[in-house]
């Protein structure tokens, strides 16, 4: 019997021997290091310098930000307001990477990327044209060559551009064709940084919903064209149904935008409501959507243009949705 218990514990020291291995791994130096306290005794190196002897047409900015392509000034004491109704896939309304806007005589692309990202893409539009570049400003967001002047600027909405094709001030068709295919080529591989995620309101937004008196109405820190041209893509999509949102007219010498909607009071009618109202049934009611420039900046105005009841709530409600396209 005692031999052969001898045996068996022969036997297990070969595994006792290779256990205390394997823990020897969980030690400090061992494959499961905790660095943890390492961080705090990190110290920041010196910034890496290139020597003055370097190429200066080798060495640059792989992805130069236009410092100037954010315009408007920020409004302070901005209303508190709800999120704006997010764009769902297949709603037909998240952007292409690519799209047109166009006002009076003027036209220019959007494009549903930051600048940082569309600039280096301008960049090379030049070079593959072999254009002779007088002027190129990251910082502005402007290149010029004896055929055009190609300018980039942030878009309305967050993570979006706008670029734009000039000559003399005035847009010039064959380059901005030009450049929507060069840009729209690029779509499958270019990262979208437009997405409705990013777009909901934080502190950096500049849009300001307020009340005055019984009216509420939308301030926007942007030019009055631009902010029609923007609006007027997305009412056409997204007003199409009828009965329950349709955009009627637009009239961008005016700037303004006839609608019919159905206000959400009137969609939340209950059937005792409703038995016991004049109108049995639910209906949609004609509004006016009207642009004001104030300066720099537009106020957007929702007006009844019905005779039915067009409360604070409901013109709070749509203007809500209406301005929840810029964002």
């Amino acid at each position: 019997m005692s031999s052969v218990l001898e045996k068996r514990a022969l036997k297990l020291i070969p595994l006792a021997l290779a256990a205390a291995v394997a823990l020897s791994g969980c030690a400090r130096e061992g494959f499961y290091d905790d660095r943890n306290l390492d961080y705090t005794k990190a110290t920041p190196a010196p910034p890496l310098v290139l020597p003055e002897t370097r190429n200066a047409q080798r060495y640059r900015d792989a992805l130069p930000v236009p410092q100037a392509a954010t315009q408007g000034e920020r409004l302070d004491e901005a209303a508190e307001i709800r999120p704006p109704q997010s764009l769902a896939i297949g709603s037909g309304l998240e952007p292409d990477y690519v799209e047109r806007r166009e006002v009076g005589d003027r036209t220019w692309l959007v494009v549903a990327a930051d600048t940082g990202t569309v600039w280096p893409q301008l960049e090379e539009f030049v070079r593959s044209r072999q254009l002779n570049v007088q002027q190129s400003s990251a910082s502005q967001g402007v290149i010029i060559t004896p055929q055009a002047e190609i300018r980039l600027q942030s878009a309305l909405r967050a993570g979006s551009s706008e670029v734009r094709c000039l000559r003399g001030g005035q847009t010039l068709a064959s380059c901005l064709d030009a450049l929507e295919s060069h840009l729209s080529a690029r779509s499958a591989s270019a990262s979208l940084s437009s997405s409705w995620t990013a777009q909901r309101l934080t502190n950096e937004q500049t849009m300001q919903v307020r009340q005055q008196g019984d009216e509420w109405e939308v301030v926007i820190p942007q030019p009055i064209d631009r902010v029609w041209a923007e609006l007027n893509h997305y009412l056409e999509l997204d007003f199409s149904q009828e009965g329950q949102r349709d955009l009627l007219a637009a009239d961008p010498s005016a700037h303004e935008f006839l609608v019919e909607y159905m206000t959400e009071t009137e969609r939340n009618r209950n059937p005792l409501q409703i038995i016991f109202s004049a109108d049995v049934r639910k209906v949609s009611q004609e509004i006016l959507l009207a642009l004001e420039s104030n300066g720099d900046e537009t106020i957007l105005r929702a007006i009844n243009a019905s005779e039915r009841a067009f409360s604070a709530d409901d013109q709070r409600e749509l203007l809500e949705r209406v301005s929840g396209y810029l964002r």
